[in-house]
């Protein structure tokens, strides 16, 4: 489980890492998102369903609740917005937080339901959200390629 989520974690890393800050909030047209909200948005999600941000995790602002949140996009976006290395830094930190996490934590039934899936556990969410996270460095990558156009 913990390799999955690790090698997935990675890629993300590596991949914004390569970013160009002066792209990644280059929105072209017809798409919903920029590269720096697929960052925050991959954070945001794991934090939220593992941890209970905003309401149980101080670990980043709360004001990123309302920037990277489901639902959320850039062009209702505040003029200050985290710096994409922030975004890097706090998934890093993420990433050992997510590690520490043993097997009683993942066997736990969950305290809320999801409006889709069928999960029960923690361990079905942590499942969910290296899928989740796989997508959306996939969206980052193919996006990245359009900006670079």
């Amino acid at each position: 489980m913990f390799n999955h989520f690790n090698y997935t974690r990675e890629a993300t890393l590596g991949v914004m890492k390569g970013l160009d800050e002066s792209k990644v909030d280059i929105q072209p047209e017809k798409l919903n998102n920029t590269l720096r909200w697929h960052a925050g948005h991959i954070l945001v999600t794991a934090e939220s369903l593992l941890f209970g941000f905003p309401n149980h995790s101080k670990n980043f602002p709360e004001a990123y609740q309302e920037l990277f949140a489901t639902g959320t996009k850039p062009a209702d976006w505040p003029e200050q917005v985290p710096e994409l290395s922030e975004i890097i830094e706090h998934l890093s930190e993420q990433k050992k937080r997510i590690n520490d996490l043993d097997e009683t934590f993942f066997n736990k039934n969950l305290p809320f339901e999801m409006p889709f899936g069928n999960f029960k556990t923690y361990g079905d969410i942590f499942l969910m959200i290296t899928q989740h996270e796989a997508e959306h460095t996939g969206q980052m990558k193919v996006l990245n390629m359009i900006v670079n156009r």
